[in-house]
């Protein structure tokens, strides 16, 4: 394919319609504008989130707690799904998660919880580990490392 081959797929683009170029277009006139007012003005229209006047929606919704916009959310996988998916004395980490399908995406890391039961012998290494769930991984004879 050359460069001049490409075109944009069909329906993806509208033609321009000529304003202001006589009645018979049917974009004469005040070419689409309609009557006076402030969108018939150049220039003219309300901002992005202007309601006319009313307390516009973004002011009316309660903020609630304190949200860090630097958090880097981690990916949380349960023990009961490591014990199910993976063969006794595996090796455990984010790439072995993803590649096995545990995980669709981690792009900050995991943290193991605890939820279930764990009986395999299993070396994890995570970002992070709950409480119960460290416990459950060395219980069962593994070991939990942090990355």
């Amino acid at each position: 394919m050359q460069i001049h081959e490409l075109s944009p797929a069909p329906g993806s683009r509208k033609d321009a319609w000529r304003k202001g170029r006589g009645h018979s277009t049917g974009n004469g006139k005040t070419a689409g504008r309609g009557h006076k007012g402030q969108k018939a003005r150049s220039g003219g229209g309300v901002r992005v989130g202007f309601e006319g006047g009313q307390m516009p929606l973004a002011r009316r919704i309660p903020k609630r707690g304190f949200n860090n916009i630097f958090a880097k959310p981690l990916e949380s996988v349960n023990v009961s799904v490591l014990n199910d998916r993976f063969a006794d004395g595996a090796e455990i980490d984010a790439q072995v998660l993803l590649d096995a399908g545990v995980l669709s995406k981690c792009q900050y890391g995991v943290k193991i919880l605890g939820s279930g039961d764990i009986t395999k012998k299993l070396t994890v290494r995570a970002k992070a580990f709950s409480a119960s769930a460290k416990e459950k991984i060395e219980a069962a004879g593994g070991k939990a490392e942090v990355v």
